[in-house]
């Protein structure tokens, strides 16, 4: 009875070991960075954690499908290295000889990738599946529209330029009032001007209208008339 265990137990090994090696179909290298994620707070790449991916791996087999069966025993790992990089299988649970197909552990995987990630405190960068692609986060859409977004750009655009015109034609206009105020104060104050001439004060010549020396006006009225 022993024996045929230990015979059991043998040729189950060795289909296992058939079923998981590199480049083994459906199988899955994995690569994990966890110093460089984690730095001084790093913990180290044991049989548990093994035990934790296997249960993962697992977790996501049964949610992606609510018929599966998936145990963690079904989860086989192989050609683990120190650096933490190995491969991996899911075997077909009510057959346990064959492997589930890539493509279904694939999607699996996709889908449960943030849930897998964070068991470990991890991401896609450093928990890398080589062969399956990253999981995409839909893009953000902006709560405001791009074309009102530009709308409200160039409208910003218009106000300011008006603004800045009537700004400088008020500028322009009060200059404009400063100079000429200026100049008639300059006028008036030549036209009241007093010179000085031979030490006494003299009116300014009015050169168009003339002007008549009282002096001589007086001899002219003495020396006129008969």
């Amino acid at each position: 009875m022993l024996r045929a265990l230990l015979l059991t137990l043998s040729v189950v090994a060795i289909a296992h070991a058939e079923l998981c090696k590199p480049d083994a179909q459906n199988a899955f290298k994995v690569r994990i960075s966890i110093k460089t994620a984690l730095g001084d707070n790093a913990y180290a790449w044991d049989a548990t954690e093994e035990y934790l991916f296997k249960a993962m791996v697992a977790f996501a087999m049964r949610r992606y499908s609510s018929k599966s069966t998936t145990q963690i025993s079904n989860v086989l790992l192989c050609n683990v290295t120190d650096r933490v990089s190995f491969w991996f299988v899911v075997t077909d649970s009510s057959k346990n000889v064959t492997t589930v197909p890539g493509s279904e552990v694939e999607a699996a995987i996709r889908m449960n990738r943030d849930r897998i990630n964070n068991a470990f405190l991890l991401s896609d960068k450093t928990l890398q599946f080589l062969k399956i692609t990253s999981t995409l986060s839909p893009p953000v859409e902006p709560s405001t529209p791009a074309w009102l977004i530009v709308f409200g750009v160039v409208l910003c655009l218009i106000v300011a330029g008006i603004v800045f015109l009537v700004v400088s034609g008020i500028q322009k206009r009060k200059k404009k009032n400063k100079e000429s105020t200026e100049r008639e104060n300059l006028e008036e104050k030549v036209e009241v001007t007093v010179t000085l001439e031979n030490g006494i004060p003299c009116e300014v010549l009015d050169l168009k209208s003339g002007h008549i020396n009282g002096v001589f006006a007086a001899d002219d009225e003495r020396f006129t008339s008969l």
